[in-house]
């Protein structure tokens, strides 16, 4: 496939930079507040051919520089010319190497060649004058010379919206549910100033001094608009579900809107006898595309950043959902930048060791070695960044400008936390698991992890409380459920330790409740994993039914029932902090799919896998979810469980009975 080439990570990185410089707040930009590795800006692409015919290709190119055909002479020596960018050349037979050089400061060295024999594919090789003969980065979004890899393909679908009140003496404009658009401003006469007041929720729209984002359009030359036709115009892409119109109540001013959006298409359907659990479905399935871009997002409407945490969540949704391998490579690119690594993603300890974790998942979920060749060198120089920051008893800790978050809850920080120990231990496995599988060594990594794990027993476990505590430094002695939640889902408690956590903390009401879906993902995988599918399927009905009761047309970044009013939408400080529309809360789709329905891979790439549905649990089901390459349906009607696979590989796992999936044929069962 004929398509254009960049030097390998630089489109991620061009790209992510451009995403999390896009915050607005109130009238101004706020670009994230982390280090920010850059894209390489002067490249040189190579490919050397044996001409057997005279040949001719021309290049495009995004930046600035020239193309070198060297030719090999018979008495050893090379011949070399040069030409620019858009003229046709021609080449006669034998062997040449084309080299292009080209310089970009602003944007992204990248080329299309196009020829018959000599195009631009993943046979070039790139250098930045440091990395020589990296295999080159592309994508079969930009095939045609007229594509532009500086811009995002985006699908755009004008929308209206779905209810139009007056109130206050203004418009109020509903479009259903969190968008990201532009919005349109068509005038039936002449400009007249006009002020958009955006929100999430009806409140934050109507509250014309405190709304988040607002826009103040004074005369046509603002900044912010274009102009786009004699009496329309557009404004910054936003996010919002309602706009306010502060004094319009007349139809001289019509709103339309731009709504942009990745169309990632529809793999995984779900539908039940349960209507409270069809809806958290669609909501969740709605919650997770909104905030499925070029990258996983965390909130569509404040930050719009790329979190590696909420990335990392987002990995496993996608395997339940669209199933798209590209999204997760340009997200672990981006967020990973280029080495040398200065500084923990997002800041964030934990994130740092979640990245690594993800290249264990990516490889189970996609069995793409090639990619892991790609991307295992920046794991292990984030490893040994990590490494430094090591006690003497193998403990992750904290240094100047690190964030040690984990949650958002109360935890006792004096000195190593617990949690982000389990998460290192979880790193280094899947550092060795990646290692294994490229068959490099494993035993240096094999002594930490076996040190690491000893002394998390040794210096967190206490038997009293029956659980792991957040620090001992302290000598408080605080149990929270975060690192008793990993120790269970990491099995770094055996049997008897992980019954005591169940009952003295995952049970235990006088142990905080989790309020972030983000860590209700883990809670709640780790009561499937020990069997508590009903604990599972009420809390799922219960905590994001919740959210469903409050008016949620997508779920939210944090839900506590016990808010009210306004100060339900606060966060950070902020009167309209709290997103509304967060990837992390789409997480029902995963712990259905997974434990549910017990749909998983058994090795890289799903060329084995197990459907383990918990058929008491449903009266009547119809669902269809991602394998792989493939898709797996399960019925349940009558107390008649159907199964059928259209890949090889699978096997039905049901109490007391493992049953092999042939392809395409239809497995049915009485319980």
């Amino acid at each position: 496939m004929n398509y254009w080439i960049w030097f390998p990570g630089d489109f991620e990185i061009y790209h992510i930079m451009k995403q999390n410089f896009s915050r607005e707040e109130r009238g101004f930009d706020w670009p994230a507040y982390w280090y920010t590795s850059s894209w390489n800006h002067n490249v040189q692409f190579t490919r050397t051919y044996h001409l057997t015919e005279k040949t001719s290709f021309t290049v495009f190119a995004k930046g600035k520089g020239y193309v070198a055909i060297k030719r090999y002479l018979a008495d050893g020596s090379e011949q070399i010319k040069k030409f620019p960018y858009e003229q046709v050349i021609t080449c006669e037979p034998g062997d040449v190497t084309v080299e292009v050089i080209v310089c970009h400061l602003e944007g992204l060295p990248s080329i299309f060649v196009s020829g018959e024999t000599v195009f631009s594919d993943e046979s070039w090789g790139a250098s930045n004058y440091i990395e020589h003969n990296q295999p080159v980065g592309g994508s079969a979004l930009f095939t045609k010379k007229e594509d532009n890899p500086m811009e995002f393909p985006y699908t755009h679908e004008i929308k209206a919206p779905t209810k139009i009140e007056v109130v206050n003496g203004g418009q109020l404009l509903d479009f259903g549910y969190d968008i990201t658009a532009k919005t349109q401003i068509t005038y039936s006469e002449k400009f007249e100033p006009i002020t958009l007041c955006y929100g999430e929720s009806r409140t934050e729209a109507l509250d014309v001094s405190d709304c988040y984002l607002k826009h103040v359009i004074e005369t046509p030359n603002d900044s912010g608009i274009e102009q786009i036709s004699e009496n329309t115009f557009v404004t910054r892409l936003r996010a919002f579900r309602y706009i306010f119109l502060p004094d319009v109540n007349h139809d001289s001013i019509t709103i339309t809107v731009d709504h942009q959006y990745v169309d990632f298409g529809g793999v995984s359907q779900f539908k039940s006898s349960d209507k409270r659990l069809n809806k958290i479905w669609e909501i969740a399935d709605r919650t997770f595309r909104t905030c499925s871009d070029i990258f996983f997002l965390d909130g569509v409407k404040r930050d719009k950043w790329v979190w590696s945490g909420d990335a990392f969540q987002s990995y496993f949704i996608n395997k339940y959902s669209f199933f798209n391998k590209e999204i997760v490579e340009r997200t672990i690119l981006g967020l990973r930048g280029n080495d040398p690594i200065q500084q923990h993603l997002n800041t964030i300890i934990d994130y740092s060791l979640y990245w690594m974790i993800s290249i264990e998942e990516y490889y189970q979920t996609f069995g793409d070695r090639k990619f892991l060749e790609k991307v295992y060198p920046k794991m292990e120089s984030l490893l040994q960044y990590c490494d430094a920051q090591i006690d003497e008893h193998g403990f992750i800790y904290g240094k100047k400008d690190d964030w040690v978050y984990i949650d958002w809850a109360e935890f006792d920080i004096c000195g190593p936390l617990c949690a982000e120990q389990m998460l290192l231990a979880r790193a280094y496995q899947s550092v060795i698991a990646i290692r294994q599988a490229l068959g490099k060594s494993i035993a240096d990594l094999n002594v930490k992890f076996k040190k690491l794990i000893s002394n998390i027993h040794k210096f967190y476990w206490d038997e009293e409380k029956g659980g792991f505590i957040d620090s001992y430094e302290s000598g408080k002695r605080n149990v929270t459920k975060h690192a008793n939640i990993f120790a269970i889902l990491f099995n770094y408690a055996d049997e008897v330790k992980a019954a005591k956590i169940k009952h003295h903390v995952l049970l235990n009401p006088e142990i905080n409740e989790i309020h972030t879906p983000y860590f209700k993902f883990w809670e709640l995988e780790v009561m499937a994993k020990i069997g508590e599918f009903s604990y599972v399927i009420e809390q799922i009905k219960s905590y994001w039914g919740g959210m469903l009761d409050e008016g949620a047309t997508t779920f939210w970044e944090y839900y506590d029932p016990n808010e009210t009013g306004v100060d339900k939408y606060a966060m950070y400080g902020d009167k309209y902090g709290k997103s509304l529309c967060h990837a992390w809360g789409a997480s029902p789709i995963y712990l259905i799919g997974r434990y549910l329905l017990g749909v998983h891979s058994t090795s890289p790439g799903y060329e084995s896998f197990e459907v383990a549905p918990q058929v008491d649990l449903f009266d009547e089901l119809s669902c269809i979810l991602p394998v792989g390459k493939g898709q797996v349906t399960i019925e349940i009607e009558k107390r008649q469980l159907m199964v059928i696979a259209t890949v090889s590989g699978g096997i039905l796992c049901l109490p007391n009975q493992k049953i092999p999936l042939p392809k395409e044929q239809k497995i049915i069962i009485q319980f």
